[in-house]
């Protein structure tokens, strides 16, 4: 779990820099348009991965921080409606990044238990493809207006992507 905090700590830093320069002006995105930021990020992975090609200087390892704090923006906006203006401060959205942050820090926890760290003998590839698969998930759910029969609501698949970002980050890290 070491890994997993130096890499959170790595993405609450850009979160906090980037709250200083920007305020929390992602309030004003509605949690479909987070999905689709997320899917932006994840899609560029899957390109760098499958072209090896890169016309911005910037390699796969710089959009898994991205995917982590839209993933952790999107859990906040699902518990507070997006609004017409950055209406929390920067404090405010500091404490709600540590909470959303520890509660996926604890579903990872418990499915390392489940399965046994499965996930640092995977393919980072595999990380990729189980984040679009998420986010096709939850575009489908937010197209039913929240709506689902037996499976997990947005929040859950928001967590997944959370962790499979972290899991990139730690594995591209070693």
């Amino acid at each position: 779990m070491q890994q997993f905090d130096k890499a959170l700590a790595d993405c609450r830093k850009i979160f906090a820099d980037k709250l200083a320069d920007y305020g929390p002006s992602w309030r004003i995105l509605r949690p479909s348009s987070l999905t689709d930021q997320i899917f932006i990020k994840a899609k560029r992975i899957r390109t760098l991965e499958t072209t090896g090609e890169a016309m911005i200087d910037e390699g796969i390892a710089a959009e898994y921080p991205g995917i982590v704090n839209y993933g952790i923006m999107g859990l906040i906006q699902l518990e507070l409606p997006y609004a017409d203006t950055a209406d929390i401060t920067a404090e405010e959205a500091l404490n709600l990044y540590d909470r959303y942050a520890a509660m996926t820090r604890s579903l990872l926890e418990a499915k390392n238990h489940d399965y046994g760290e499965a996930w640092r003998d995977m393919r980072v590839t595999s990380y990729t493809d189980f984040i679009l698969t998420k986010i096709d998930r939850i575009k489908e759910i937010e197209n039913n207006s929240g709506v689902t029969h037996v499976s997990e609501g947005i929040g859950s698949n928001y967590m997944d992507i959370i962790n499979y970002a972290m899991f990139g980050m730690i594995k591209l890290a070693e």
